[in-house]
């Protein structure tokens, strides 16, 4: 099994776990929980020797000592998942050097795996662009470049959720700032860079994983034709 299709598989059994657990219960605790200890005990068997880092693990800094790093979200958008929407998602990613290389992103309540090995054909854009920001807390930068550049903003729930959201052609841009972690965009990020998107810092520069300092404050992923047009609006914001 490749690890493309590991990532995959991984990603859609803890979707379907997670399923079960919300016909059950509205919480996000068990999930996170649950889904976690099925994607741990899974790729400790199949990839014995990488290292992982995960949102509900304690972090191993031996980590930082090897080339391959699963970076896993069992469940990124625990308060949708909780509220019985579909905008959350399972991250299952392996970061090689630094590199988000291989990618999957479930969407359990759409029935849905993206991957970076099969990525699917982006459709024709829309215009004006339609941006995806935090449905909850959209920061005054994203606000400030959606009305610079004369984007349409689109509130939705989890990173992967939106990230998926461009990939699917839903929107053409999804521009955070604020705060993310490694396992909130790593799975995100490499079925994006597969599907033939822009990914990266809101400065341009490329996001690095397996960093000691899980914190990644910033995020864009948007169609390429957008892409100096969004960083150059977020320099005109100060960002």
């Amino acid at each position: 099994m490749t690890d493309a299709e590991l990532a995959r598989d991984i990603a859609a059994e803890a979707g379907a776990l997670l399923l079960r657990i919300q016909a059950e219960c509205a919480g996000g605790d068990r999930g996170d929980r649950e889904a976690n200890a099925m994607i741990l005990a899974w790729l400790e068997t199949a990839r014995p020797d990488d290292a992982i880092l995960s949102e509900e693990s304690a972090d191993d800094l031996a980590r930082l000592t090897r080339s391959r790093v699963w970076i896993v979200d069992p469940l990124d958008g625990t308060r949708e998942f909780a509220e019985r929407r579909d905008d959350w998602a399972v991250h299952v990613a392996l970061a090689v050097d630094g590199r988000a290389e291989v990618g999957a992103v479930a969407l359990p309540k759409l029935g849905l795996t993206l991957s970076s090995d099969a990525p699917p054909a982006l459709r024709d854009p829309q215009y004006p662009p339609r941006m995806l920001v935090s449905r909850t807390r959209a920061s005054a930068l994203c606000t400030d470049v959606a009305g610079r550049i004369g984007a349409v903003s689109v509130g939705m729930g989890s990173a992967g959720a939106k990230a998926m959201a461009v990939v699917r052609g839903e929107a053409e841009i999804y521009l955070h700032t604020g705060g993310q972690h490694q396992w909130d965009n790593c799975a995100p990020v490499a079925v994006a860079l597969a599907a033939g998107l822009h990914a990266s810092r809101i400065d341009g520069s490329p996001i690095v994983y397996n960093q000691r300092e899980t914190s990644i404050p910033d995020l864009l992923i948007c169609r390429k034709e957008w892409a100096d047009v969004v960083l150059d609006a977020v320099k005109g914001c100060g960002g």
